[in-house]
Protein backbone atom coordinates (compact mmCIF):
# COMPACT_ATOMS: atom_id res chain seq x y z
CA UNK A 1 0.00 0.00 0.00
CA UNK A 2 2.75 2.23 0.56
CA UNK A 3 4.63 1.49 -2.47
CA UNK A 4 1.14 2.49 -4.40
CA UNK A 5 1.44 6.28 -2.71
CA UNK A 6 5.00 6.98 -3.34
CA UNK A 7 4.47 6.01 -7.16
CA UNK A 8 1.03 8.24 -7.20
CA UNK A 9 2.89 10.42 -6.11
CA UNK A 10 5.82 10.68 -8.10
CA UNK A 11 3.64 10.18 -11.19
CA UNK A 12 2.09 14.00 -9.88
CA UNK A 13 5.15 15.24 -9.17
CA UNK A 14 6.86 14.55 -13.22
CA UNK A 15 3.15 16.14 -14.49
CA UNK A 16 3.65 19.13 -12.28
CA UNK A 17 7.34 19.37 -13.68
CA UNK A 18 6.57 19.06 -17.26
CA UNK A 19 4.13 22.20 -17.07
CA UNK A 20 6.08 24.04 -15.37
CA UNK A 21 9.06 23.68 -18.35
CA UNK A 22 6.66 24.34 -21.18
CA UNK A 23 3.61 26.34 -22.53
CA UNK A 24 1.59 26.87 -25.53
CA UNK A 25 -0.53 29.91 -26.46
CA UNK A 26 -2.89 31.38 -28.96
CA UNK A 27 -3.35 34.98 -29.30
CA UNK A 28 -5.65 37.40 -31.72
CA UNK A 29 -3.07 39.19 -33.76
CA UNK A 30 -5.75 42.10 -34.55
CA UNK A 31 -5.54 41.61 -38.24
CA UNK A 32 -8.35 38.75 -38.57
CA UNK A 33 -5.32 36.10 -37.77
CA UNK A 34 -4.81 33.73 -34.63
CA UNK A 35 -1.41 33.65 -33.21
CA UNK A 36 0.05 30.97 -32.02
CA UNK A 37 3.03 30.60 -29.61
CA UNK A 38 4.81 27.59 -27.95
CA UNK A 39 7.24 28.43 -25.01
CA UNK A 40 10.14 26.47 -23.86
CA UNK A 41 12.42 27.03 -20.65
CA UNK A 42 16.01 26.71 -21.10
CA UNK A 43 17.96 24.79 -18.72
CA UNK A 44 19.36 27.98 -17.52
CA UNK A 45 16.37 29.49 -17.11
CA UNK A 46 14.46 27.56 -15.33
CA UNK A 47 15.46 28.91 -12.40
CA UNK A 48 14.07 32.73 -13.08
CA UNK A 49 10.88 33.21 -11.35
CA UNK A 50 8.25 33.25 -13.91
CA UNK A 51 5.86 36.39 -13.88
CA UNK A 52 2.57 34.65 -12.43
CA UNK A 53 1.07 31.33 -11.82
CA UNK A 54 -2.04 29.90 -12.78
CA UNK A 55 -4.91 28.96 -10.87
CA UNK A 56 -4.39 25.35 -11.99
CA UNK A 57 -0.63 25.46 -11.23
CA UNK A 58 -1.51 26.87 -7.08
CA UNK A 59 -4.10 23.83 -7.03
CA UNK A 60 -1.71 21.49 -7.99
CA UNK A 61 1.08 22.66 -6.01
CA UNK A 62 -1.62 22.76 -2.93
CA UNK A 63 -2.21 19.14 -3.54
CA UNK A 64 0.97 18.27 -3.76
CA UNK A 65 1.84 20.29 0.17
CA UNK A 66 -0.81 17.97 1.31
CA UNK A 67 0.33 14.72 -0.97
CA UNK A 68 3.92 15.22 0.67
CA UNK A 69 2.53 15.99 4.24
CA UNK A 70 0.47 12.64 4.47
CA UNK A 71 3.19 10.23 3.01
CA UNK A 72 5.39 11.68 5.35
CA UNK A 73 3.20 10.64 7.99
CA UNK A 74 2.34 7.85 6.42
CA UNK A 75 6.00 7.21 6.34
CA UNK A 76 8.04 8.94 9.04
CA UNK A 77 7.49 9.06 12.69
CA UNK A 78 3.63 8.60 12.93
CA UNK A 79 3.70 4.91 11.78
CA UNK A 80 6.11 3.79 14.59
CA UNK A 81 4.06 6.28 16.77
CA UNK A 82 1.40 3.96 16.29
CA UNK A 83 3.18 0.88 16.69
CA UNK A 84 4.39 1.71 19.81
CA UNK A 85 0.99 2.88 21.19
CA UNK A 86 0.07 -0.33 20.22
CA UNK A 87 2.33 -2.35 22.14
CA UNK A 88 2.03 -0.10 24.92
CA UNK A 89 -1.65 -0.52 25.61
CA UNK A 90 -1.16 -4.07 24.99
CA UNK A 91 1.72 -3.93 27.54
CA UNK A 92 -0.72 -1.98 30.14
CA UNK A 93 -2.92 -4.46 29.97
CA UNK A 94 -0.98 -7.15 30.89
CA UNK A 95 0.27 -5.14 33.87
CA UNK A 96 -3.47 -4.44 34.38
CA UNK A 97 -4.34 -8.09 34.91
CA UNK A 98 -1.47 -8.80 36.80
CA UNK A 99 -2.48 -6.47 39.37
CA UNK A 100 -5.96 -7.33 39.56
CA UNK A 101 -5.39 -11.25 40.18
CA UNK A 102 -2.66 -10.28 42.62
CA UNK A 103 -5.34 -8.25 44.67
CA UNK A 104 -7.24 -11.51 43.86
CA UNK A 105 -5.20 -14.03 45.75
CA UNK A 106 -4.49 -11.29 48.67
CA UNK A 107 -8.73 -11.10 49.02
CA UNK A 108 -8.42 -14.55 49.45
CA UNK A 109 -5.76 -15.17 51.73
CA UNK A 110 -7.83 -12.39 54.18
CA UNK A 111 -11.02 -14.64 53.51
CA UNK A 112 -9.06 -17.62 54.62
CA UNK A 113 -7.79 -15.29 57.37
CA UNK A 114 -11.28 -14.44 58.46
CA UNK A 115 -12.76 -17.75 58.12
CA UNK A 116 -10.39 -19.33 61.03
CA UNK A 117 -11.12 -16.22 63.09
CA UNK A 118 -14.48 -16.78 63.19
CA UNK A 119 -14.01 -20.39 63.81
CA UNK A 120 -11.78 -19.18 66.81
CA UNK A 121 -14.55 -16.83 67.95
CA UNK A 122 -17.13 -19.82 67.46
CA UNK A 123 -14.95 -22.11 69.50
CA UNK A 124 -14.36 -19.39 72.50
CA UNK A 125 -18.08 -18.34 72.72
CA UNK A 126 -18.79 -21.82 73.46
CA UNK A 127 -16.38 -22.57 75.75
CA UNK A 128 -17.47 -19.60 77.15
CA UNK A 129 -21.09 -20.54 77.49
CA UNK A 130 -19.93 -23.58 79.18
CA UNK A 131 -17.81 -21.78 81.57
CA UNK A 132 -21.39 -19.57 82.31
CA UNK A 133 -23.20 -22.71 82.66
CA UNK A 134 -21.25 -23.70 85.34
CA UNK A 135 -20.84 -20.53 86.93
CA UNK A 136 -24.47 -20.13 87.44
CA UNK A 137 -25.07 -23.59 88.60
CA UNK A 138 -22.75 -22.90 91.60
CA UNK A 139 -24.20 -20.89 94.75
CA UNK A 140 -20.61 -18.94 95.28
CA UNK A 141 -16.89 -18.80 94.18
CA UNK A 142 -14.76 -20.86 96.65
CA UNK A 143 -11.11 -18.50 97.27
CA UNK A 144 -8.49 -20.78 97.76
CA UNK A 145 -6.45 -20.91 101.38
CA UNK A 146 -3.78 -18.89 101.91
CA UNK A 147 -0.51 -20.19 101.10
CA UNK A 148 1.83 -20.51 104.56
CA UNK A 149 5.38 -21.97 104.64
CA UNK A 150 4.54 -23.76 108.02
CA UNK A 151 2.90 -27.15 107.66
CA UNK A 152 1.24 -27.04 110.99
CA UNK A 153 -0.34 -23.51 110.39
CA UNK A 154 -1.36 -24.18 106.55
CA UNK A 155 -3.48 -27.41 108.55
CA UNK A 156 -4.72 -24.45 110.50
CA UNK A 157 -5.62 -21.97 107.74
CA UNK A 158 -7.36 -24.76 106.42
CA UNK A 159 -9.79 -25.27 109.03
CA UNK A 160 -10.46 -21.03 109.79
CA UNK A 161 -11.39 -21.09 105.41
CA UNK A 162 -13.34 -24.39 106.08
CA UNK A 163 -15.75 -22.77 108.73
CA UNK A 164 -15.54 -19.47 107.24
CA UNK A 165 -17.50 -20.59 104.13
CA UNK A 166 -19.69 -23.23 106.28
CA UNK A 167 -20.82 -19.89 108.33
CA UNK A 168 -21.03 -18.17 104.89
CA UNK A 169 -23.39 -20.90 103.36
CA UNK A 170 -25.43 -21.19 106.45
CA UNK A 171 -26.18 -17.06 105.83
CA UNK A 172 -26.81 -17.64 101.97
CA UNK A 173 -29.47 -20.40 102.74
CA UNK A 174 -31.54 -19.52 105.70
CA UNK A 175 -33.71 -22.51 104.47
CA UNK A 176 -31.62 -25.19 105.49
CA UNK A 177 -31.05 -24.62 108.74
CA UNK A 178 -33.08 -27.54 110.28
CA UNK A 179 -35.36 -27.38 113.10
CA UNK A 180 -33.13 -30.03 114.82
CA UNK A 181 -30.25 -28.09 116.06
CA UNK A 182 -27.93 -31.38 116.28
CA UNK A 183 -28.53 -31.96 112.77
CA UNK A 184 -25.97 -28.97 111.91
CA UNK A 185 -23.46 -30.32 109.09
CA UNK A 186 -20.26 -30.41 110.31
CA UNK A 187 -20.90 -30.01 113.79
CA UNK A 188 -18.73 -32.97 114.89
CA UNK A 189 -14.52 -32.13 116.08
CA UNK A 190 -12.11 -31.62 113.88
CA UNK A 191 -9.96 -34.84 113.55
CA UNK A 192 -6.10 -33.50 112.65
CA UNK A 193 -4.11 -35.72 109.99
CA UNK A 194 -0.29 -35.06 110.76
CA UNK A 195 1.53 -33.80 107.74
CA UNK A 196 3.02 -36.60 105.80
CA UNK A 197 6.51 -36.86 105.55
CA UNK A 198 7.86 -36.34 101.70
CA UNK A 199 7.43 -39.80 100.40
CA UNK A 200 4.15 -40.43 102.08
CA UNK A 201 3.24 -42.56 105.21
CA UNK A 202 3.69 -46.21 104.96
CA UNK A 203 1.43 -48.01 103.07
CA UNK A 204 -1.21 -49.87 104.45
CA UNK A 205 -2.99 -52.64 102.99
CA UNK A 206 -6.49 -53.04 103.53
CA UNK A 207 -8.96 -50.71 104.37
CA UNK A 208 -8.59 -47.57 106.64
CA UNK A 209 -9.20 -44.01 106.80
CA UNK A 210 -7.57 -42.21 104.07
CA UNK A 211 -4.75 -40.06 105.21
CA UNK A 212 -2.21 -39.12 102.15
CA UNK A 213 -2.69 -38.22 98.31
CA UNK A 214 0.39 -37.72 96.21
CA UNK A 215 1.19 -35.02 93.25
CA UNK A 216 -0.95 -35.74 90.66
CA UNK A 217 0.75 -37.58 87.72
CA UNK A 218 -0.40 -36.47 84.26
CA UNK A 219 -1.03 -39.06 81.29
CA UNK A 220 -3.26 -37.38 78.73
CA UNK A 221 -4.56 -34.08 77.58
CA UNK A 222 -7.88 -34.14 75.98
CA UNK A 223 -8.35 -32.45 72.29
CA UNK A 224 -10.35 -29.81 71.70
CA UNK A 225 -13.46 -27.83 73.38
CA UNK A 226 -15.14 -31.15 74.08
CA UNK A 227 -12.05 -32.28 76.35
CA UNK A 228 -12.42 -29.45 78.96
CA UNK A 229 -13.79 -31.85 81.55
CA UNK A 230 -14.88 -35.48 81.42
CA UNK A 231 -14.51 -38.69 82.75
CA UNK A 232 -12.12 -41.92 82.74
CA UNK A 233 -11.46 -44.92 84.19
CA UNK A 234 -10.15 -48.67 84.61
CA UNK A 235 -12.35 -51.57 85.52
CA UNK A 236 -11.43 -52.72 88.96
CA UNK A 237 -13.23 -56.14 88.20
CA UNK A 238 -12.83 -56.44 84.60
CA UNK A 239 -14.18 -59.28 82.76
CA UNK A 240 -13.81 -60.93 78.89
CA UNK A 241 -13.37 -60.35 76.53
CA UNK A 242 -11.36 -56.59 78.29
CA UNK A 243 -8.78 -56.60 80.62
CA UNK A 244 -7.95 -54.97 83.39
CA UNK A 245 -5.52 -52.33 81.56
CA UNK A 246 -8.35 -51.27 79.25
CA UNK A 247 -9.02 -47.40 79.68
CA UNK A 248 -12.20 -46.20 79.13
CA UNK A 249 -12.74 -42.40 78.34
CA UNK A 250 -15.27 -40.11 77.62
CA UNK A 251 -15.64 -36.57 76.46
CA UNK A 252 -18.26 -35.07 78.56
CA UNK A 253 -18.72 -31.47 77.16
CA UNK A 254 -22.19 -31.50 74.51
CA UNK A 255 -25.79 -32.29 74.38
CA UNK A 256 -25.04 -35.56 72.85
CA UNK A 257 -22.38 -37.21 74.89
CA UNK A 258 -22.50 -41.11 73.62
CA UNK A 259 -18.68 -41.79 72.44
CA UNK A 260 -17.07 -44.24 74.70
CA UNK A 261 -13.21 -44.57 73.73
CA UNK A 262 -11.16 -48.00 74.72
CA UNK A 263 -7.51 -48.11 75.08
CA UNK A 264 -5.61 -50.97 74.96
CA UNK A 265 -3.66 -49.86 78.51
CA UNK A 266 -2.03 -46.08 79.63
CA UNK A 267 0.60 -46.42 76.91
CA UNK A 268 -2.02 -46.07 74.18
CA UNK A 269 -4.02 -43.55 75.82
CA UNK A 270 -0.81 -41.15 75.99
CA UNK A 271 -0.42 -41.88 72.43
CA UNK A 272 -3.98 -41.26 71.84
CA UNK A 273 -4.76 -44.16 69.56
CA UNK A 274 -8.08 -45.77 70.82
CA UNK A 275 -8.61 -49.60 70.16
CA UNK A 276 -12.46 -49.89 70.83
CA UNK A 277 -15.05 -47.03 69.95
CA UNK A 278 -18.55 -47.54 71.64
CA UNK A 279 -21.83 -45.91 70.62
CA UNK A 280 -23.94 -45.61 73.82
CA UNK A 281 -27.80 -46.29 72.57
CA UNK A 282 -28.70 -42.91 74.60
CA UNK A 283 -27.17 -39.93 75.78
CA UNK A 284 -25.29 -39.32 78.87
CA UNK A 285 -25.01 -36.56 81.58
CA UNK A 286 -22.48 -35.29 84.02
CA UNK A 287 -19.04 -36.94 84.68
CA UNK A 288 -20.19 -39.33 87.48
CA UNK A 289 -20.41 -42.38 85.19
CA UNK A 290 -17.82 -45.11 86.11
CA UNK A 291 -16.81 -48.72 84.76
CA UNK A 292 -17.69 -51.97 87.28
CA UNK A 293 -17.25 -55.72 86.62
CA UNK A 294 -17.56 -55.32 82.90
CA UNK A 295 -20.29 -52.85 82.55
CA UNK A 296 -20.43 -49.23 81.83
CA UNK A 297 -22.46 -47.20 84.79
CA UNK A 298 -24.11 -43.70 83.81
CA UNK A 299 -26.67 -41.41 84.40
CA UNK A 300 -29.35 -41.05 81.26
CA UNK A 301 -29.51 -37.49 80.44
CA UNK A 302 -32.17 -35.17 81.33
CA UNK A 303 -33.50 -37.29 83.64
CA UNK A 304 -32.96 -39.61 87.28
CA UNK A 305 -32.76 -43.09 85.33
CA UNK A 306 -29.08 -45.09 85.86
CA UNK A 307 -28.13 -47.35 83.35
CA UNK A 308 -26.20 -49.92 83.48
CA UNK A 309 -24.76 -50.92 79.75
CA UNK A 310 -22.75 -54.23 79.12
CA UNK A 311 -19.36 -54.18 77.16
CA UNK A 312 -20.00 -57.45 75.83
CA UNK A 313 -23.27 -57.47 74.43
CA UNK A 314 -22.93 -53.84 73.63
CA UNK A 315 -26.52 -52.96 74.53
CA UNK A 316 -28.38 -51.50 78.19
CA UNK A 317 -28.76 -54.50 80.63
CA UNK A 318 -30.25 -53.01 83.29
CA UNK A 319 -32.32 -49.28 84.29
CA UNK A 320 -33.76 -48.03 87.20
CA UNK A 321 -34.82 -44.61 88.49
CA UNK A 322 -32.43 -42.78 91.72
CA UNK A 323 -35.31 -42.55 93.97
CA UNK A 324 -36.09 -38.89 94.48
CA UNK A 325 -32.39 -37.90 93.00
CA UNK A 326 -32.56 -34.41 91.75
CA UNK A 327 -30.92 -33.89 88.44
CA UNK A 328 -29.78 -31.41 85.93
CA UNK A 329 -28.86 -28.58 88.29
CA UNK A 330 -30.67 -29.67 91.19
CA UNK A 331 -28.31 -30.76 93.35
CA UNK A 332 -24.67 -30.23 91.77
CA UNK A 333 -21.10 -30.03 92.72
CA UNK A 334 -19.85 -26.79 93.02
CA UNK A 335 -18.07 -26.45 89.76
CA UNK A 336 -21.79 -27.08 88.02
CA UNK A 337 -21.71 -29.71 85.01
CA UNK A 338 -25.20 -31.36 86.00
CA UNK A 339 -23.26 -33.76 88.06
CA UNK A 340 -26.18 -34.59 90.31
CA UNK A 341 -25.59 -37.98 90.29
CA UNK A 342 -22.39 -39.20 91.14
CA UNK A 343 -21.64 -42.85 90.35
CA UNK A 344 -18.62 -44.19 92.51
CA UNK A 345 -16.70 -47.77 93.14
CA UNK A 346 -14.84 -48.90 95.83
CA UNK A 347 -13.88 -51.92 97.71
CA UNK A 348 -17.42 -52.53 98.77
CA UNK A 349 -19.41 -52.16 95.32
CA UNK A 350 -21.13 -49.99 93.10
CA UNK A 351 -22.40 -46.54 95.37
CA UNK A 352 -24.60 -43.70 93.85
CA UNK A 353 -23.62 -40.22 95.59
CA UNK A 354 -26.62 -37.21 95.75
CA UNK A 355 -29.31 -35.05 97.29
CA UNK A 356 -33.19 -34.88 97.11
CA UNK A 357 -35.63 -32.39 97.97
CA UNK A 358 -36.60 -34.34 101.03
CA UNK A 359 -32.85 -34.09 101.98
CA UNK A 360 -32.46 -30.35 101.08
CA UNK A 361 -29.19 -30.29 99.56
CA UNK A 362 -27.52 -32.52 101.95
CA UNK A 363 -25.59 -35.12 100.48
CA UNK A 364 -27.10 -39.04 100.23
CA UNK A 365 -25.09 -41.90 99.40
CA UNK A 366 -26.98 -45.19 98.53
CA UNK A 367 -24.97 -48.34 97.96
CA UNK A 368 -26.17 -50.37 94.48
CA UNK A 369 -26.64 -54.02 93.55
CA UNK A 370 -24.84 -54.09 90.54
CA UNK A 371 -26.87 -55.93 88.23
CA UNK A 372 -30.10 -54.43 88.51
CA UNK A 373 -29.41 -51.35 90.19
CA UNK A 374 -31.70 -51.86 93.11
CA UNK A 375 -30.87 -49.41 95.51
CA UNK A 376 -29.59 -51.96 98.95
CA UNK A 377 -29.02 -49.34 101.34
CA UNK A 378 -29.12 -45.00 102.06
CA UNK A 379 -27.21 -42.85 104.40
CA UNK A 380 -27.97 -39.55 104.53
CA UNK A 381 -24.65 -36.82 105.31
CA UNK A 382 -24.91 -33.45 106.83
CA UNK A 383 -22.81 -32.04 104.47
CA UNK A 384 -24.47 -30.26 101.35
CA UNK A 385 -23.30 -31.20 97.29
CA UNK A 386 -23.00 -27.45 96.32
CA UNK A 387 -20.53 -26.90 98.40
CA UNK A 388 -18.10 -29.30 98.14
CA UNK A 389 -15.95 -29.70 94.04
CA UNK A 390 -16.14 -33.46 94.45
CA UNK A 391 -16.52 -37.16 96.12
CA UNK A 392 -15.10 -40.50 95.66
CA UNK A 393 -15.62 -43.59 98.15
CA UNK A 394 -12.94 -45.70 99.84
CA UNK A 395 -13.48 -49.01 101.57
CA UNK A 396 -17.26 -47.49 102.36
CA UNK A 397 -16.32 -44.37 103.34
CA UNK A 398 -17.16 -41.25 101.08
CA UNK A 399 -14.36 -38.15 101.06
CA UNK A 400 -15.40 -34.90 99.79
CA UNK A 401 -12.76 -32.49 98.13
CA UNK A 402 -13.29 -28.65 99.04
CA UNK A 403 -12.42 -26.49 95.95
CA UNK A 404 -12.48 -27.54 91.95
CA UNK A 405 -9.99 -24.20 91.16
CA UNK A 406 -7.61 -24.14 94.16
CA UNK A 407 -4.53 -25.29 93.40
CA UNK A 408 -3.67 -26.18 97.02
CA UNK A 409 -7.11 -27.49 98.68
CA UNK A 410 -7.91 -30.23 101.00
CA UNK A 411 -9.89 -33.38 101.22
CA UNK A 412 -12.13 -31.91 104.00
CA UNK A 413 -15.49 -34.32 105.11
CA UNK A 414 -15.25 -38.21 105.43
CA UNK A 415 -18.33 -39.74 106.32
CA UNK A 416 -18.30 -43.60 107.13
CA UNK A 417 -21.59 -46.23 105.60
CA UNK A 418 -20.31 -48.72 108.56
CA UNK A 419 -20.84 -46.41 111.76
CA UNK A 420 -23.28 -44.01 110.05
CA UNK A 421 -21.02 -40.94 111.41
CA UNK A 422 -19.36 -37.91 109.79
CA UNK A 423 -16.30 -36.04 110.39
CA UNK A 424 -14.40 -33.36 109.20
CA UNK A 425 -10.86 -33.99 108.24
CA UNK A 426 -8.00 -31.81 106.40
CA UNK A 427 -5.44 -33.86 103.66
CA UNK A 428 -3.90 -32.02 100.91
CA UNK A 429 -5.18 -32.24 97.45
CA UNK A 430 -3.48 -30.79 94.23
CA UNK A 431 -5.56 -29.22 91.57
CA UNK A 432 -2.44 -28.85 89.02
CA UNK A 433 -4.51 -27.29 86.23
CA UNK A 434 -7.12 -25.85 88.42
CA UNK A 435 -10.65 -27.20 86.89
CA UNK A 436 -11.01 -30.50 88.33
CA UNK A 437 -14.53 -31.80 87.31
CA UNK A 438 -14.03 -35.53 87.98
CA UNK A 439 -12.54 -37.38 90.88
CA UNK A 440 -12.58 -41.42 91.05
CA UNK A 441 -11.44 -43.78 93.25
CA UNK A 442 -10.37 -47.61 91.87
CA UNK A 443 -9.66 -50.08 94.32
CA UNK A 444 -7.66 -52.42 92.36
CA UNK A 445 -5.22 -49.61 91.48
CA UNK A 446 -5.61 -48.17 94.63
CA UNK A 447 -5.39 -44.89 92.41
CA UNK A 448 -7.92 -41.73 92.50
CA UNK A 449 -8.44 -40.88 89.13
CA UNK A 450 -9.24 -37.48 88.33
CA UNK A 451 -10.13 -34.74 85.23
CA UNK A 452 -8.45 -31.56 85.66
CA UNK A 453 -8.79 -29.11 82.89
CA UNK A 454 -8.56 -31.18 80.07
CA UNK A 455 -5.83 -33.21 81.75
CA UNK A 456 -6.61 -36.77 82.86
CA UNK A 457 -4.02 -37.62 86.21
CA UNK A 458 -3.93 -40.14 88.67
CA UNK A 459 -3.21 -39.72 92.35
CA UNK A 460 -1.59 -42.39 94.72
CA UNK A 461 -3.39 -42.45 98.04
CA UNK A 462 -2.63 -44.25 101.59
CA UNK A 463 -4.98 -45.35 104.08
CA UNK A 464 -4.06 -45.47 107.86
CA UNK A 465 -4.72 -48.18 110.31
CA UNK A 466 -8.25 -48.90 110.51
CA UNK A 467 -9.19 -47.91 113.62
Amino acid sequence: MWFLAVLWASCLLMGTHAQSSTSFRRANAGNGRCQYTFTVDSPTEASCPSPGSSPEMEALKSRLGVLEALVARLIGGDVLSVSSQGSGSQSGLQDSYKQVMGENAQLQREKQRLDRQVQNLQQRMEELRQEAESLRSRPCMQQPPPRVPNKQLRFISHQIVFWQRFATTLYIYPAWHYENPGYQELSAVVTEVSAPNLEGPADISGCGDLVWVQEPEVHRKADGIAGKYGVWMQDPEATEPYASEMVWRIDAVGSEVRQLFGYENMDQLSQGFPTKVLLLPESMESTGATMYRGSFYYQRRLSRTLLRYDLLSESIAARRDLPHAGFHGQFPYSWGGYTDIDLAVDENGLWAIYSTDKAKGAIMISQLDPDNLEVKGTWETKIRKSSVANAFMICGKMYTVASYTSPNTTINYMYDTATSQGKTISVPFKNRFRYNSMVDFNPAQRKLYAWDNYYMVTYNVRLGKQE
